[in-house]
């Protein structure tokens, strides 16, 4: 049993580093993918956007349908959109920024505050698609702005526990006011922030359709909540775990 009271002695470290939550998150991603690559034909994978993807366009609709799409599509499109991906491109970049930057992040809140949270910037990130999008039909799919909580949310303390002798994902959180005024966490949000609306201002003339409204949302849930779902216990506790793949 774990004694709270009292940090332990030393710290073990994961095997892979990757806890079980997050691999059975890219196992989904990727079995989910497999099917709709190889099994499904094309009436079947219609039937999967118009039921799965989030589509601004269906909550602007006369009647609130979209296409004949069931009708709870309009709830849980708001998470499901996540879990599916424009192409196997698209995939692998998502797939290597979630094993990154959701790693650490897993292992600190826990696989249940961590699903909480990868789900709240999943529909923060539609709602902010939504907003900018409102009436559009073209379906929004993956996890960028879960991988965006999941990268602000990160640096709230992944850069705190470099030089102690300790993994990042057991420093003690940053403030926002300490976010702010680091100069290492100010680098890495503001050169993500950047990237993504240049993508944003580009897309268009690159001929691509990228969602940077749901990845800003996504940001935004990972900064400013991420105190709301951090445990409340020792930083070093967190290394006795073995939730790890």
């Amino acid at each position: 049993m774990l004694d709270l009271d009292r940090p332990p002695q030393s710290v073990r470290q994961p095997a892979f580093n990757v806890p079980r939550v997050v691999v059975g998150l890219l196992a989904a991603f990727l079995v989910i993918q497999l099917l709709r690559a190889f099994v499904l034909d094309a009436a079947t994978e219609e039937w999967v956007l118009e039921n799965f993807a989030f589509v601004p366009g269906r909550y602007a609709s006369i009647d609130g349908a979209d296409l004949g799409a069931l009708p709870g599509a309009g709830v849980w499109s708001f998470v499901t959109y996540a879990f599916l991906h424009a192409d196997w491109g698209h995939l692998l970049v998502n797939s290597v920024a979630l094993a990154a930057f959701a790693s650490p992040l897993a292992f600190r809140f826990g696989a249940g505050r961590f699903l909480a949270f990868s789900a709240i910037a999943a529909v923060v990130g539609a709602l902010c698609s939504l907003a900018l999008r409102w009436g559009e039909f073209v379906p929004l799919v993956g996890a960028s702005a879960m991988i965006s909580a999941h990268m602000a949310g990160a640096a709230r303390f992944l850069f705190l526990g470099q030089g102690r002798g300790i993994p990042s994902y057991h420093a003690p959180a940053a403030t926002l006011r300490d976010v702010f005024t680091d100069q290492r966490t100010l680098v890495f949000l503001g050169s993500w922030l950047v990237i993504n609306l240049a993508f944003g201002f580009l897309s268009s003339s690159l001929g691509v359709a990228i969602a940077w409204e749901a990845h800003i949302g996504g940001f935004l849930v990972g900064l400013f909540l991420f105190s709301a779902f951090d445990p409340p216990v020792w930083p070093q506790a967190r290394g006795s775990r073995q939730d790890a793949a």
